[in-house]
């Protein structure tokens, strides 16, 4: 037995296979920001743990500030402003933070006084890959040196004691993760525990922009998704149905 379909019952067939195989919806790109974050223990002192300031999400909520971090003799800040934000149709997503006033205290005994006027994280994914970068204004270092303004992925400076490695000060600091995303952390400051000098261990991270992978376009299965994905089915069945009824007609003519 030989089963014969029409251009049009072939066109809703496949309509119908496509709509039940695809998802009826492809989870997007997600993206997160922050304006700094604090973990550290310091030698003599209680830990010091302080969450994310001014978190913000693609999902929500997607733009948050803060009036500014006082943590006398580890850092200072002043207005911090975080956005992170996705694009439905394009799947695509972006993040930023950014801090101002920036004064780190916690390393001034050995490197000087440390601050900048602003500090800045942003990243973007879209379909063709994902990309960071880290934008700096009036950077002062102390006895660390200098730095530029959009400093190369993973700059980083030593901090040493009587030539003793004791921190690091990472600019521009870019990290894929295990799922594909990618983390740019305009500075990471790592206290490393050492044998002699040490004052302390943990992070302290300001202005960080997570974002990514992008996430598919337009569902196919829903909303306006699902509308394209027709338009374009039928688009290509079109010409199918045509030449299928005109040899129809053909036949019966003969």
């Amino acid at each position: 037995m030989r089963v014969r379909m029409t251009g049009l019952a072939g066109v809703i067939a496949i309509t119908a296979l496509l709509v039940g195989a695809a998802p009826a919806s492809a989870a997007p790109g997600d993206a997160s920001a922050y304006g700094a974050r604090l973990n550290v223990t310091l030698l003599g002192n209680p830990a010091v743990n302080a969450e994310p300031f001014a978190a913000a999400n693609a999902n929500g909520p997607i733009e948050n500030s803060f009036a500014g971090v006082d943590l006398t003799g580890i850092l200072e800040t002043g207005l911090i402003n975080a956005s992170a934000s996705r694009d439905e149709k394009s799947g695509g997503v972006h993040s930023r933070a950014s801090t101002a006033d920036v004064r780190v205290d916690l390393l001034s005994k050995v490197t000087g006084k440390i601050s900048a006027e602003l500090v800045e994280a942003e990243c973007t994914a879209t379909q063709k890959g994902l990309a960071g970068a880290t934008k700096l204004a009036g950077v002062k270092l102390g006895k660390l040196g200098q730095v530029n303004a959009d400093p190369a992925a993973n700059t980083k400076l030593d901090v040493q004691l009587a030539g003793i490695k004791i921190a690091e000060v990472i600019f521009n600091e870019q990290i894929r993760n295990n799922d594909g995303s990618l983390t740019v952390n305009a500075i990471h400051i790592k206290l490393l525990q050492g044998v002699l000098g040490s004052l302390g261990t943990g992070d302290v991270i300001i202005s960080s922009a997570t974002c990514g992978p992008a996430g598919l376009p337009i569902p196919m299965a829903s909303g306006a998704g699902l509308w394209i994905g027709l338009g374009l089915l039928g688009v290509v069945a079109a010409p199918v149905a045509f030449v299928a009824m005109r040899r129809r007609a053909s036949l019966d003519a003969a």
